[in-house]
């Protein structure tokens, strides 16, 4: 019999939980856009987005989800026929390569798999090719949402500056952002794209991108870069419009302020760092029992190389698949598919599932989609190693 009354748990990476604090922010009438508190609040958030990336760099705001803040980032970087280096450790990665292509920018793209990091060396060597220096930037996932690699930004950076060579570094934060430690200025990133509904706690619909002043004389050249999408009037505007194209995305302004204010005020970026590292390794000790002798498996093997907001994994002969009907239809819970491990359409897609555990989220509601993993595992037969729960409630207070 279902045991799905009561509040369900979406513990997929993205969109996250929105905490009610955010969600009542944001449940009230419009304001005026024009004057008054939604400009003077507008002007204390820019600030505070600046905080949340380490940077004291330009920052705009888009009406749009991830993909709309690749596509930004895209416009304002390269012309047509423009050449980008990229390097893939998952889907996501492959994703930015192929929006990229599809605006004219031809991409040099360095797959390092779905299982692995980027290596730093391999890509000072393609830029030490480019002896005409005809790539534009580097473009690299910061944590891959499908993979769950994580890559070494400072170590690319390094590799970049050892080459002399003049690309711009852009990195895809989208599933790291508030979730894993992330430096803009001091590990000498040019362009970050984020958004909205992972780690800052919000539903869809803002995507973000924040610029360096190297980023910014880049895309004085930039001839893909239209009126709406152009970072230039949103990073450095007079006018309050201006930093929006337009109306303003209201609703979600007040809830950012208060997710903004919760992370950076009252817990502090550090501590939500600390805390994401704190429940990942509680997930990752429960797949650890889980994998003894069953053949479940972190989809990462270094745990130094693994994000902190999701965990991909493997659970094999379908058992992926037929845990995550099961855990919905019974049991509440959410899980997230197996992005870029097999097509859909063949069988292996089923072994392949992800565990987010990002932005709101704590003890009891990690240690909640823990155990009920393990009872639909019991409920499905799935074979699996004893004492995962026991020994990821070791993990959450060692």
């Amino acid at each position: 019999m279902p045991i799905t009354t009561g509040r369900s748990y979406l513990a997929i990476p993205g969109p996250s939980v929105s905490p009610e604090r955010v969600l009542n922010a944001m449940h009230r009438t419009a304001p005026n856009i024009y004057e008054g508190e939604l400009v003077d609040m507008v002007g204390e958030l820019l600030p505070d987005l600046r905080r949340v990336a380490m940077t004291t760099q330009h920052v705009a705001i888009y009406i749009a989800n991830g993909h709309g803040a690749w596509e930004a980032a895209n416009c304002n970087m390269f012309s047509r026929g423009d050449r980008a280096l990229l390097a893939a450790t998952g889907r996501f990665g492959h994703g930015w390569a192929e929006g990229l292509q599809r605006m004219g920018v031809k991409v040099d793209i360095i797959d390092f798999g779905k299982s692995a990091p980027a290596e730093p060396e391999r890509i000072a060597d393609a830029l030490r090719a480019d002896k005409n220096h005809e790539i534009r930037a580097v473009l690299v996932t910061h944590v891959d949402t499908a993979s769950s690699a994580r890559n070494d930004i400072a170590a690319i950076r390094a590799a970049i500056d050892s080459t002399g060579h003049p690309a711009l570094l852009a990195v895809d934060a989208i599933a790291s952002l508030g979730c894993d430690e992330l430096r803009m200025d001091d590990w000498g990133v040019d362009v970050i794209v984020g958004a909205s509904q992972k780690g800052l706690m919000l539903p869809p619909g803002l995507g973000f991108i924040w610029f360096s002043d190297k980023a910014l004389a880049a895309s004085q050249r930039a001839d893909l870069v239209t009126p709406y999408w152009d970072w230039k009037p949103r990073g450095t505007g007079t006018e309050f419009w201006q930093f929006f194209g337009g109306t303003a995305p209201t609703h979600h302004l007040y809830g950012l302020r208060e997710a903004l204010t919760m992370m950076l005020d009252e817990e502090g970026l550090e501590q939500v760092w600390a805390r994401h590292r704190q429940l990942a390794r509680t997930v990752w000790t429960a797949f650890d029992a889980w994998g003894r002798g069953s053949g479940i498996a972190l989809n990462i093997a270094d745990p130094a190389a693994r994000g902190h907001s999701v965990t991909a994994a493997m659970i094999p002969n379908g058992g992926a698949g037929a845990l995550r009907r099961w855990l919905e239809a019974e049991a509440g819970v959410t899980l997230g598919i197996g992005l870029g491990m097999a097509l859909p359409s063949e069988p292996a897609y089923q072994d392949f599932l992800r565990v987010g555990h990002m932005g709101h989220v704590n003890a009891h509601m990690t240690l909640g989609v823990l155990a009920a993993m393990e009872a639909g595992m019991q409920a499905l037969g799935i074979a699996h190693g004893p004492g995962a729960v026991e020994a990821a409630a070791g993990a959450l207070v060692g």
